[in-house]
């Protein structure tokens, strides 16, 4: 048997952000409780003497990596573009003890999801490769990204 499988795991966080240039209201600092849902493809562990016997991965090994590479990095934080004049205001908050996150591009759902799919893959096992990720910054607004549409 070589099934391929797709398992999913979600994940909620607190993060501000604000869009330089931007011609609405997202100009402003503001925050949104994102729920980011993760999934990878891979084929169950075989080997009825390996400790993960039938799982593509241990949901609670996704759950580390996704919070080592994304959730606490950008839970509570706000993420601002340094490649623009928010590097000051990223400097000023920071002195004050805001917990900041500097990206090298525009902060948006679209951005944010590449960004976490390039981290998330890089630090899963072998045997996983990342399916798709969904990124929903309110109930009615996500950005997805699919290794398919690389």
């Amino acid at each position: 048997m070589n099934n391929k499988i797709r398992v999913s795991k979600e994940f909620k966080f607190e993060t501000g952000h604000a869009l330089y240039g931007y011609d609405g209201l997202c100009k402003n600092v503001h925050g949104h409780s994102y729920k980011l849902a993760v999934t990878l493809v891979g084929t169950p562990i075989l080997d009825n003497k390996h400790v993960k016997f039938g799982m593509v991965i241990d949901f609670s090994d996704l759950k580390k990596i996704v919070n080592e590479c994304v959730v606490t990095l950008f839970d509570h934080a706000t993420v601002l573009n340094i490649n623009s004049p928010h590097k000051e205001l990223a400097e000023a908050m920071e002195s004050r003890g805001h917990k900041i996150v500097r990206v090298s591009y525009q902060p948006t759902s679209e951005m944010m999801i590449t960004d976490f799919a390039q981290k998330i893959s890089a630090a899963l096992p072998k045997n996983t490769t990342l399916h798709h990720l969904m990124l929903r910054e309110t109930e009615t607004s996500f950005a997805e990204w699919y290794a398919s549409d690389q």
